[in-house]
């Protein structure tokens, strides 16, 4: 997954949070904490996704692997 679709990812569940708190269900900490839940595991992967692809346009760039 790229890091231009991770980020879109996170922009819908923000969406999804807004929406969940309009809809009261910030009183139900089970789906609250499976949305925070995602939400930090795709910002752990668009860390992961950026830094593997700035690593190889790097490599691309200068024509070798770097360790």
């Amino acid at each position: 997954m790229s890091s231009l679709e991770i980020r879109a990812h996170l922009l819908d569940l923000a969406q999804e949070r807004v929406a969940a708190e309009q809809a009261g269900l910030t009183a139900d900490p089970a789906y609250m904490a499976d949305l925070e839940t995602e939400v930090l595991q795709y910002r752990v992967a668009l860390v992961g996704a950026v830094v593997t692809e700035i690593a190889s346009l790097r490599g691309e760039l200068f024509g070798r692997n770097m360790g």
